[in-house]
């Protein structure tokens, strides 16, 4: 819900309180006056007389902070959302005439794959086992050309930027 709306919902129920507070002072104060008159035969000498007037200035006070809340919500303005857009950055070309053939191939199947692939997935596609792709990646990793990243119990290889 928008402020601007939550501060008309919150006049409209200052309004109704306003309303209310007048009926029931109207009402006490009826019979105020007719059991003050009883007693008394004066209602400005009544003890009750001042305490209905404070209990309707207090409600009064409650109902106008009620509608400077109001106001304060209508007329402040919500507050902007950001729109952020990821720009595509181009990758640079890696100089693949300084890597070892398996090397190159490593950097070209991520290159393939969008830059990021699992280790595993990686292994299957070259033919290779644990410890051969893993001083692979090991030696690329030292070249900062890739970073592996680490996904539960598999690693994530991927092409840095």
């Amino acid at each position: 819900m928008e402020n601007k709306n939550v501060g008309f919902l919150v006049l409209g129920i200052a309004i109704i309180l306003i309303f209310l507070v007048f009926l029931f002072n109207n009402t006490l104060m009826e019979s105020v006056r007719n059991s003050c008159f009883i007693q008394h035969g004066d209602i400005q000498s009544c003890e009750m007389y001042d305490s209905v007037n404070y209990q309707k200035y207090f409600a009064l006070g409650i109902v106008g902070v009620l509608l400077v809340i109001g106001f304060v919500l209508i007329f402040t303005k919500p507050r902007e959302k950001i729109i952020t857009r990821k720009v595509k950055e181009r990758r640079k070309k890696i100089d693949l005439v300084a890597l070892e053939p398996r090397e190159r191939e490593i950097v070209k199947i991520l290159e393939n794959e969008n830059g990021t692939i699992f280790q595993a997935e990686l292994m299957e596609k070259l033919n290779m086992g644990k410890v051969g792709i893993t001083r692979l990646l090991d030696k690329l990793e030292a070249k900062q050309i890739i970073e592996r990243k680490r996904r539960g119990m598999n690693n994530v290889v991927v092409l840095r930027d």
